[in-house]
Order: structure tokens, then sequence, then C-alpha cells
């Protein structure tokens, strides 16, 4: 393997530490990755739940929390209607436990046995004859334009949340919730869970704040030179949604002849130190002027001390958020972040409630393997901390049947361990179990092993027909121009044909389609690789499909199995023109060379009485979570002396155990472990006992009763002075 470090200057790299108050190799770590603007950079080194975006910057949410509060207020009976994968699974356990507690009365469902995935015809129905009234969706609802069109028919209004690709002509429902349709909100990647968890967060504002709903203004006046600027935001539900700067000269105008009237009216005003303002009012207007402003530096100053007695200029020097944009434009800014944080802080925003929501939302958002960016990071670290310290109702009944210690888990963990075995429910068709077991609605021991049981059952099926596929797949790839593999069968668990796609995705390395053919129904998964986006196959054989829809590289279809035919010969048509990444020799592109002293390194943390730490593993931990769009840390380090090698696997002793000696440096005790997958028939070729060697590895920390062990990950290892490659030398 290549190994590639990028060059880097060291006046970019100081320059970048200096912006954004973070250590050298963290800046060198974030500029190797391209994670430069100051709104990305913002979500690796902020963990508080302040920065995540306001709900009600979604499009449709204010119509939605509307839509709900009413059929609160006049008691109609509501149904949550889900997905059956985990993401959906979360989904409307969050939503429907929220609404319980809130007395409204609802109930839920999802797509049984061989039910298609989303809204059904049959569900709104029966939902309508049982005088049902608000249907609200999660992880589903984008694409089903006729079956909301018969809700209404029925006088069933419906909620939309979902994070699909929205279609061409969209649904007509009371209010879509999806980050990825037109409108302000810049991050388009939470999954369906997250969506119902912002959907949440916005009826637990609406129900506790006093200042939802309500008409708000931010004003603030400072002088420029001969002239005074007045900014305003007009805000409503802590979303600024209108601003407008004024600069007035004293005595040209009067207050009628600029915007101000128009753009106040009927809007509580609020600033900061308003005998100030008043001042620099009458100055640029005349003594005759009488705005009513409400002063709210002194309520702030109680709730957050260090704003007390302060002015927003001083403020602005010391505004967290402010370095992000790069650099706060105006003390406007500086009074908005003032008041939202104002408000949370005193109406105690991320309480108990909201972690043990955030569990749900942070385990949908790694089991539909979303982007760990953005607010993503927060809602699954946030998640992943108030899972370790109390774990919900149903998921610690779980946990202690899957034998799973969460107080040391990963976001890698819990997707190799915790997501699949909730994913198993809906994949064998019995999804309402995992929704039971996290609402507690029945015994949580018992449902906890209704669902491991299916887990295993999960496991066996689908090596059972990877193995059965495999020689039929290997025959596809050259029906499809070597660029598809393609298995069908007659009457494999639809909810087991993804997974089996991901596994021959990941075997033969080509985008995957499986197949299941159950009486005149054909159903589909197909799951990309190589940057293939699906989108475009999908769009040219829509006319084959009853339905369709799922993400870029994820996606599914079912179709009447008289066009099974047509559709694979159009799909021969497109693999000939299919364009894939090319396959080629990996290259390791390293984040950071670390020094065999930082490797002995130790640092407390950032709270007085936290233990030491190595500081390669808190470099390490501050990158987490790791996933998609953010690979764990790959470093280099050199001239580490192999001391001993111990071969270990429970299939033949395949892999290898390192213990790898820093040398000289203190403390001269300290020995890494290094772990080489399939590495042991490099000995003694490439490497072997006593031995100097350069390696690129991953760091974590290897628990055992109890006890932990910093570990390396061996991605590669080659002898000291005895390879020719292309590192940058740079730091």
């Amino acid at each position: 393997m290549d190994w590639h470090k990028a060059e880097l200057a060291a006046d970019s790299v100081k320059g970048f530490s200096e912006k954004y108050g973070c250590d050298l190799l963290t800046a060198s770590i974030l500029l190797r990755r391209g994670i430069t603007s100051g709104d990305e950079v913002r979500y690796f080194l902020e963990t508080d739940l302040r920065h995540l975006r306001n709900p009600f910057d979604l499009p449709g949410m204010e119509d939605a929390v509307e839509r709900i509060l009413a059929a609160k207020e006049e008691g109609e009976k509501v149904l949550v209607f889900g997905d059956r994968d985990t993401d959906g699974i979360t989904g409307t356990a969050l939503l429907t436990h929220f609404l319980r507690n809130a007395g409204i009365d609802v109930s839920w469902r999802l797509p049984l046995k061989d039910e298609p995935y989303g809204l059904s015809t049959r569900a709104i129905e029966e939902f309508a004859a049982d005088y049902g009234t608000l249907v609200i969706t999660v992880d589903c609802g984008i694409s089903n334009r006729e079956e909301i069109a018969r809700a209404a028919e029925l006088g069933v209004g419906v909620v939309v949340t979902d994070h699909h690709n929205p279609p061409e002509i969209l649904p007509d429902a009371n209010a879509l919730v999806n980050p990825k349709l037109p409108g302000r909100y810049p991050f388009k990647y939470l999954s369906g869970c997250a969506v119902a968890y912002k959907l949440v967060s916005a009826l637990r504002f609406a129900l506790a704040s006093e200042v939802y709903g309500q008409a708000i203004c931010l004003l603030n006046l400072r002088p420029s030179n001969d002239a005074f600027i007045i900014e305003i935001a007009k805000m409503k539900n802590l979303a600024v949604i209108d601003t407008l700067t004024e600069t007035v000269v004293p005595g040209m105008v009067g207050i009628s002849d600029t915007r101000l009237p128009s753009f106040l009216s009927g809007q509580q005003i609020l600033s900061w130190d308003v005998p100030l303002q008043q001042k620099m009012l009458s100055r640029i207007f005349g003594n005759s002027i009488d705005m009513r402003m409400i002063d709210i530096a002194p309520e702030v100053g109680k709730v957050i001390p260090a704003a007390a007695g302060k002015s927003l200029v001083r403020l602005k020097e010391f505004s967290r958020i402010g370095r992000y944009g790069g650099g706060v434009r105006s003390e406007l800014e500086v009074l908005v972040n003032l008041f939202v944080s104002f408000v949370q802080k005193k109406e105690s925003f991320g309480g108990e409630e909201d972690g043990f929501d955030l569990q749900l939302a942070a385990l949908g958002t790694i089991a539909d393997i979303m982007p760990m960016r953005d607010e993503n990071r927060i809602i699954v670290r946030a998640g992943l901390d108030s899972l370790r310290n109390r774990a919900r109702s149903g998921l610690s009944d779980l946990l202690a049947k899957l034998n799973l210690d969460v107080r040391h888990m990963s976001a890698e963990d819990v997707s190799w361990y915790l997501t699949p075995a909730i994913n198993s429910a809906g994949r064998m068709g019995e999804p309402e179990k995992a929704v039971s077991l996290l609402l507690g609605e029945k015994s949580g021991v018992d449902l906890a092993a209704e669902v491991a049981a299916m887990n295993d059952q999960r496991k066996r099926l689908v090596e059972d027909i990877c193995f059965r596929a495999e020689p039929e797949v290997a025959k596809s790839l050259d029906v499809y121009s070597g660029r598809m593999a393609v298995f069908a069968g007659e009457n494999i668990l639809p909810g087991l044909t993804g997974l089996i796609a991901s596994r021959l995705a990941s075997r033969f390395n080509v985008p995957s389609l499986v197949v299941s053919f159950a009486d005149d129904t054909a159903k589909g998964s197909f799951r990309s690789v190589r940057d293939y986006d699906l989108g475009f196959l999908l769009g040219q054989c829509a006319d084959l499909f009853i339905r369709h829809g799922g993400h870029d590289f994820a996606a599914g279809f079912s179709m009447d199995r008289e066009n099974w035919d047509a559709f694979l010969e159009r799909l021969r048509v497109i693999c000939g023109n299919m364009e894939l990444k090319p396959e080629g020799g990996e290259t390791l592109e390293i984040d950071a060379e670390i020094p065999l002293p930082y490797l002995s390194k130790f640092e407390e943390g950032p709270k007085k009485g936290d233990k030491k730490d190595l500081y390669v593993l808190k470099l390490t931990d501050r990158f987490e979570p790791t996933g998609e769009q953010n690979r764990s840390l790959l470093f280099l380090s050199r001239g580490l002396t192999i001391s001993d090698i111990q071969l270990m696997g429970k299939d033949g002793l395949k892999h290898v155990k390192l213990t790898l000696d820093t040398g000289k440096y203190p403390p001269r005790d300290l020995r890494w472990v290094g772990v080489y997958w399939n590495a042991s028939d490099k000995i003694p070729a490439d490497f072997d006992s006593g031995d100097t060697v350069d390696i690129v590895y991953n760091l974590n920390r290897n628990w055992f009763n109890g006890n932990e062990t910093p570990q390396m990950i061996i991605r590669d290892l080659k002898r000291t002075n005895s390879h020719d490659t292309i590192i940058d030398k740079k730091a």
C-alpha cells in the first residue's frame, strides 16, 4: 500500500489553530481533511447541545407543530406511522412516547410482514374507520402522494416527517418536514429518527416556552462616524426570520421616513442596555421619540453570569459562536446568540427526557449510516453519553440480553452490535416487537429475548442465502458488463434483501441488487459502492415500478412480476454505460505523524480532577463519533521496535498481536499493543521480532474485565529505512 500525508504550510496550521482555539495537531488534521469552513469546524470542536440547529428552521416545522397542538387541544386520535428499520423503529418510539406523555390519544403502526414500505391506504382507511383524524409519519411519507390524497378524502390530516429524497411532485399534506426540501435548513442529512427528534424538540419548546409563537425584534444601535447604524433581527421561536439595517444621519430624516415603523409594527422590541439605546435614538430622531423597548440585560445577567455588566462590544470579543462565522460582524449577532442561550438555559433545555430522546436519535443516525458531520456529531455524541449514563427503558433490557457493556461503547460498536439487533425485528417481519420494547409496553425482559432471538435467526438466514447466492451472482457479472451483481429468488424475506445486497456489494465491489419474488410481486433492494448514485438508475426504470425510493446509495422498489424481464433488459443496457469509480491499490491517507515522544505523553482532562490520559487517545476522542464521511483517524509513527509477536484467531492463527516499544522516551515501561489483522503470512518476510518498523494505524481503547488498554489497529507496517514512499515531511 502507498502512504500519503498531505503537505501543509506551517503558517496556515498556526493561523487555523489561533482562529479556532485548537491545538496544532487538531488544526493540521482538520486542514488535511478539508474541514475548513467555520460551520464545519464548529461541529468538530463543540459538543454543547446549544450548537444543535433550530428545529423551526426545518421546512414545514411550524405548520406541523400547530397541527399537532390543535389535535391535543381538540382531543383528536393520532396515529404515528413509521418504517420497520432501526431508524423508523426508534423514531416511532421516540415520537409516540413524547405524544403520550403530552396527553395526546396516540397509537402507532408500522408495515408488518410483507406490507410495502411507506404509508399505506389500508392503514389510513382502518384508522379513519376508528375515528382517527391525524397521521404523523416517521421516516416515510414524502413519496406517498396517493395515500395522503386518500386521507384527505376521509377527513384525516397528515403530517409528514421524513428524510428521503423528495419526488418532483410532493404530497398535499398538512405539513411536510424534511431537511431535503428547499428552505433555510443548512444540513440535509438528518436520519428519520433525528427529524422526529427535531419535531419533539419543537413541540417541547411550544408546550413549555413563554416565547413560543411570539413576534420579537432584537434591536441594537451603534455609532458609525457621523451616522448611526440601526440593526434589527426579527425572531420567531428563536429563529431569525428577517433582518433590517438602516444607516441614519442625526437630524436628516424622521423615523417615519425610515423602514423602522413597518418592520417593528406589532413586534415586542428587546434590547441590551435600553437607557443607552434610548439616548442614541434621541440623538437620531429627537427627544420626542418614544420607542417602547424591554431591557433584557438584567435578566440575561442572572441566568448567564459571565454576561452581567458587560457591553455587547465587550461580549463580542468572547463570542465562541462568532469565531465560526469568520468573526462576529456586529453586536446584533451577539445579542441574538445571548437571547437564544438565555431562553435555553432558563427553560432547562437538554434535560433528562431530552437525553433519553437523543439515545434513540443517535441509534437511528448510526443505523441509517448518516454522515458523521455537522449536528449529527452532537446528536450521536450526546445520545451515547446519555446511554452510557443510564439507558432508557427497553434499551437497558436489550443491552443486558445482548451482554453489551454500554459504558465503553463507541458509535462503531453500536453499529456492529446494537442497531442490527433492533433492525432484525423489522428484517424478520415483526418490527412491532422492537417498538413495544422501546416503549415499555410489555415485559422488557421477554421482548428483549425475542428481539435477540430474531437477531440470531437473521444472521443464520443471511449467511445461508449469501452462501447459496455467490455462484449465481458471479455468473450475473458477465451479463451486466461486470458492473452489477444480481440475485433473485422465491420467498426471500423482503427484510433481508438489503442486508444480502450489502454483503454482495462488499464481496464483489460493484453495485448489487437482491430481489424477492412472492406471488405476482417482485421486491428488490439496491446497494451501491464506488460512488455510483442509484438515483439515475431508478429514474430510468420508474415506469416499471409500483413504487421506489431511498437514498443515493441504498434504495428499493416493488414491481409487478410481469415487468421483471423488461426490467432486466433495461438494467443490462444501463450497466453497459455505467461509470464506477476505478478500482486500484489502496492509498492510506495519513491524518498526522505522531513522533514517539507523543505516544508516551500524558495530559489531564479539561476539568479539575479529571484523570490523566494519553494525549493521542484524547485526540482520537475529539474526532469521535466516527463513521460515514468521518473515518477513524489514521496516524503514522516511525521507529518502533517489535519486542514480541503472538499469533491469534478462532479460525486458524491468521491475525498478529504485536508488542511495540517506544524506546528511550519516558515512561520507558510504556508498551503499545498493536493488532494486525490477517497478517500472519507476512512473518518473517515483512517483519519479525526485534525489527524497527514504521507503522500506519488507528487507535482505540480495548476494554477487558473493566481494564482499559490503549491499542493500535495496524493498517500497514514496513521496516524502517526499507521503503521509499511519498510522505510529506511537514507537520
